[in-house]
């Protein structure tokens, strides 16, 4: 599950101030989830929005294919011999075992924006050696097996003991929290309008957040006006960027019904955008070398990079990663590396939240500067 190092980013040396984290969500700071500010990157023109006025800039035919994976309690007190831990269940694997990260608890308060990566109410690494017992709550236990990190501390392939994950997550768990946020928040604030149930109980260990400032009034109005949606799923496992590690496998679903509606679109001149880096992972993982897309299950590794390039995604729509992000590779693979250090100078500059309560970041592609004989460059 544990890969090699990723290259640094186009934005290593951004400094994002402290005081740009979002630490509540947006409805607790103004009128409503879709009250956050919208910055829309045409190449290197950059215009500022409001999220509820998205319906404007896209234009009917479009298709945004949003993710369905609702996020769980992933987080659960334990103990490692006499030291408290948090444990966070990330991915369940095929053969019944989970990936985990531990952590060490933390006041809930510190690490910023350009911090190397925070976890919630947790704030230092935590470990111990292989066959180490974690107990949990309800007389459960956690035996980890193997470790999934460089340092073999904080990542472990374990084995649950004495009670299932679910029955666990939903009687002693809570959502994952980051250390810039300023206190505990709802499930339910962690939830996307997209979310659905699954038959297993099975979901993401982190909120695909990008799709956090829809209400069922601005999907019904792009649908109103020929915008379409087309589900995928994808459950997401914790995030680092702590040694410039690419994204784990996860899990993941495209539906005939999406792959179908998909190429239909692109056949008929309509974009791509794909919300939240995670429909990018799924889509392009179901796309073929000549961007056609087929229906598709099972784990994705994919790392999109501006090597790679994608096949289907003409635009993206996501929150603002930190700069050393791996994230920040596919963006530029999509916009490219002017357009994006220019959206990132302009964000800094006029003051945009990051993370996952924080404001929104729409990439479409420069159409004025390509003919359409130049279509291929989006595919």
């Amino acid at each position: 599950m544990a890969g090699a190092a990723v290259g640094r980013t186009a934005l290593e040396g951004l400094r994002v101030p402290d005081a740009l984290s979002a630490r509540v969500p947006a409805e607790q700071r103004g009128a409503g989830r879709d009250d956050v500010r919208l910055l829309v990157s045409r190449g290197t023109e950059v215009s500022h929005h409001a999220f509820r006025d998205l319906a404007g800039q896209l234009r009917a035919g479009d298709v945004l294919v949003v993710n369905t994976s609702r996020t769980l309690p992933a987080a659960v007190e334990g103990r490692l011999g006499g030291e408290r831990l948090v444990v966070h269940f990330s991915t369940r694997g095929d053969d019944g075992r989970w990936a985990v990260e531990l952590r060490t608890p933390g006041t809930g308060a510190g690490a910023g924006v350009g911090a190397a990566r925070r976890k919630g109410t947790t704030s230092a690494r935590a470990g111990g050696p292989a066959g180490a017992v974690v107990r949990l709550p309800g007389g459960g236990h956690l035996v980890l097996e193997e470790p999934l990190d460089p340092a073999g501390t904080r990542l472990w392939w374990a084995r649950v003991a004495g009670g299932d994950v679910a029955g666990l997550l939903a009687r002693y768990g809570r959502p994952i929290r980051y250390a810039y946020t300023e206190r505990d928040q709802p499930l339910s604030a962690y939830q996307t309008v997209f979310a659905l149930p699954s038959p297993d109980g099975s979901g993401s260990a982190e909120m695909p957040s990008a799709g956090r400032p829809f209400t069922a009034r601005l999907v019904a109005e792009l649908v109103s006006r020929g915008v379409q949606f087309a589900p995928i799923r994808l459950d997401t496992g914790v995030a680092s960027a702590e040694a410039h590690e690419p994204p784990y496998p996860e899990r993941f679903e495209v539906p005939a019904t999406t792959a179908r509606l998909v190429n239909a679109a692109v056949a008929g001149g309509g974009r791509i955008v794909a919300v939240g880096t995670t429909a990018v992972r799924a889509l392009e993982s179901a796309a073929g070398p000549g961007g056609g897309v087929r229906a598709a299950a099972g784990w994705t590794d994919l790392v999109v990079t501006p090597g790679r390039g994608v096949r289907v995604v003409d635009g993206l729509l996501t929150g603002l990663h930190e700069p050393a992000a791996s994230h920040l590779l596919m963006l530029e693979a999509i916009a490219g590396r002017p357009a994006l250090e220019r959206a990132y100078t302009e964000a800094v500059r006029h003051l945009y939240l990051w993370h996952e309560f924080g404001d929104v970041h729409l990439v479409l592609p420069d159409e004025t500067a390509h003919s359409p004989s130049c279509a291929s460059n989006f595919r």
